[in-house]
């Protein structure tokens, strides 16, 4: 019976410990990336004692991606090595409203830098569209709060939804661990679902609109540029923030289509997809983050200032 179980065994821990590693390269490269981010934002807050709305935003998606992908990588460890710890009460409950909380004000911080660049740059004659492009800035620190709050109140149902399910389908151990394994998909988790989605639906939305009436400006104005023969410059300017907006809208797509199918996989239990799915979803926060320090001029400075560095020490430890 010891020979039959151990080519099992050994398959199960070579697939999770190859799991393991690419997810934490993954979600420490991530890390790395927004908290460069962040803390070069500190800097300069301290420097000038004020940033503009950009920054504000900036700063903020930063900071909930660190910890997004920090609660990620921790969330998979539990999943993939310690699935029986993950089980002891409120250990799951915990882990999951966090991420969700990170989650959400993840995609919700994106969702307003989105609105923020669509009507900073977009040009329509509309009045409300005026209205806005005037009050924006002191529409974002609204903004902000309102997606902390959002992300508070389902961080906080989600803790709830999770403590019920688990207390009506799991028999609990003398010791606080589920002695079944399964947990069967009540109204509870029915619930857990409905919110979830509506929240990717919702903030996917918004960047889907802004994407798309930023691209269509931008492309007017492209336009209007050929047909009056205006000089490159300018152009070219225009020509590179719609394929810095187009690959933002490819890459939430990408990222949205990950959040939808793990919670169909999730429903079927099939966790080989959902962890391969994980590998796909926990790319988007730290590229898109590179991809908006690449984009604005101090960021991309201070960036390409640590690089060549970087590259100096490795090359006096490998001289020494």
């Amino acid at each position: 019976m010891e020979a039959c179980h151990s080519p099992e065994q050994s398959n199960v821990t070579s697939y999770g410990a190859t799991t393991v590693a690419i997810i934490t390269l993954e979600t420490f490269a991530g890390m790395w990336i927004n908290a460069f981010m962040f803390s070069v934002i500190c800097v300069t807050w301290v420097k000038k004692k004020t940033l503009n709305s950009n920054e504000k935003i900036l700063l903020a998606l930063g900071c909930s991606r660190f910890w997004f992908l920090c609660i990620a990588w921790v969330f998979s460890i539990f999943l993939i090595i310690y699935l029986n710890y993950l089980y002891v009460h409120p250990i799951f409950q915990l882990l999951e409203s966090a991420h969700s909380f990170f989650n959400f004000s993840n995609l919700w911080f994106s969702a307003s830098l989105c609105v923020f660049y669509c009507i900073k740059i977009a040009n329509f004659r509309n009045n409300f569209f005026i209205y806005l492009k005037v009050k924006i800035d002191s529409i974002v620190p609204w903004l902000m709060l309102g997606s902390v709050l959002f992300s508070l109140v389902i961080g906080t149902t989600v803790y709830n939804i999770m403590d019920k399910a688990l207390s009506n389908n799991l028999n609990f151990t003398s010791q606080g661990r589920i002695s079944k394994a399964s947990i069967r998909i009540d109204q509870h988790f029915l619930l857990y679902y409905f919110i979830i989605g509506f929240g990717f639906v919702t903030s996917f939305t918004a960047v889907i609109l802004s994407a798309l009436l930023l691209l269509f400006s931008l492309w007017r104005h492209k336009h209007n540029m050929q047909t009056n023969s205006m000089k490159d410059l300018s152009m070219d300017a225009h020509i590179k923030a719609m394929k810095s907006i187009l690959s933002f809208f490819i890459m939430y797509s990408i990222n949205f289509i990950c959040l939808i199918l793990t919670l169909i996989y999730t429903m079927k239990n099939e966790s080989d997809v959902i962890f391969l799915i994980y590998l796909i979803q926990y790319t988007f926060p730290g590229l898109h983050s590179l991809v908006l320090i690449f984009s604005n001029p101090n960021l991309e400075k201070r960036l390409r200032g640590i690089l060549p560095c970087v590259k100096r020490k490795v090359f006096l430890k490998r001289e020494l």
